[in-house]
């Protein structure tokens, strides 16, 4: 009976095609990671318009639906309208941060302050201004 020799192509293979799926997961990943706070900002307001700035929002719209978009914006909101605040020093917005406003009148208005704290040691890490509030409204798509 004749030996077999195996040549141990399969692996070898499998290994490099498996590297390079997980190289190109992390590229895509990393390249997600690497918008600015401005095209994130664009992608969240795709197929919607934008309406008339207005100075406050009732505090049940952000309580749980806040996004921090790092440097950018607050948005207030979901469904078929949100609420897109610049605030003054926006270059502060962390999206790590833990955001704590003290609101005078019930709701989130312009020219209230949002104090910022870091996350892991709760400790003070600087403030933004409210401006007005931009609503954007969901367009609906035509049939």
């Amino acid at each position: 009976m004749a030996k077999r020799f195996y040549r141990p192509v399969l692996l070898p293979t499998l290994l490099s095609v498996a590297t390079g799926v997980v190289l190109l997961a992390g590229g895509a990943a990393q390249a997600k990671d690497n918008q600015t706070g401005e095209q994130k900002l664009a992608k969240l307001l795709e197929g919607r318009v934008a309406e008339k700035p207005i100075d406050c929002i009732p505090l049940s719209t952000g309580d749980e639906n806040m996004t921090v978009i790092d440097k950018t914006a607050i948005v207030y909101g979901w469904g078929s309208v949100i609420y897109v605040n610049r605030p003054t020093n926006a270059d502060s917005l962390n999206s790590d941060d833990v955001l704590v406003s003290h609101p005078t009148t019930g709701q989130n208005c312009s020219l209230d302050t949002i104090q910022l704290h870091d996350r892991s040691t709760h400790m003070y890490d600087g403030f933004v201004g409210l401006q007005q509030f931009v609503p954007y409204r969901r367009v609906a798509k035509p049939s």
